[in-house]
């Protein structure tokens, strides 16, 4: 069984889209005013975990429990995010060539697997590793093993990491062993090694992994 692993936000699904919505909804929800707001999308613009809530409270001085905001975030985030139709054909195509299908992403487990669960992703993807399942973190190649094994298969020479970020997605990728993707958007660092290929859509990288994979 070959094992194409993805990433979630910027790859998969568009999270800057949907992160803009959350966050403008909450706010007006809330009756909270541009301060808020504006610390919110300041915060929590690469990444959202609960005990950002628990800053948030204590900053403004709330009086909604930090463990209800950020639910109402989860939800606010699922109901937002949106994977396109053509991300979804492109990896049902790979399913039915016979590839396992696999997520590593950096994030709480809860909202990443509520945005994966929202755009119908998860009838598609076999297993899911998220950075707060064991407080590991991409680069880290704990994190990739963990979702070769949520996979029911482990790491082996010929699989493949897609993802948008240079650092924790393809060389974290390449320290696991994986041969990787580049999906173009960030600056590429300077005296990183090149990715195996580069493409401007996750779903360039998915035809790459049908017609080029056993080079």
């Amino acid at each position: 069984m070959r094992l194409a692993l993805f990433d979630l936000d910027g790859t998969l699904v568009d999270r800057t889209a949907a992160f803009a919505d959350a966050i403008a909804t909450l706010s007006h929800d809330h009756g909270y005013g541009p301060d808020i707001e504006h610390w919110l999308l300041t915060e929590l613009a690469d990444r959202a975990e609960r005990s950002d809530f628990d800053r948030l409270a204590a900053t403004f001085r709330l009086s909604e429990p930090a463990d209800h905001l950020w639910r109402v975030y989860v939800d606010r985030m699922a109901a937002a995010v949106t994977c396109r139709p053509a991300v979804l054909s492109s990896l049902t195509r790979l399913k039915d060539a016979g590839w396992s299908v696999g997520v590593a992403t950096n994030g709480a487990s809860d909202i990443q697997r509520a945005k994966i669960r929202a755009t119908g992703l998860a009838d598609l993807i076999d297993g899911i590793a998220a950075s707060g399942d064991i407080d590991v973190r991409k680069p880290d190649p704990r994190l990739f093993e963990l979702a070769a094994a949520r996979c029911g298969t482990q790491l082996t020479p010929g699989d493949w990491m897609t993802g948008d970020n240079p650092q924790t997605d393809i060389a974290g990728g390449a320290a696991a062993g994986l041969r990787a993707i580049w999906v173009r958007g960030r600056p590429w660092p300077d005296g990183l090694a090149t990715p195996h290929h580069t493409v401007d859509d996750v779903t360039e990288a998915i035809d790459y992994l049908l017609t080029h994979s056993t080079e």
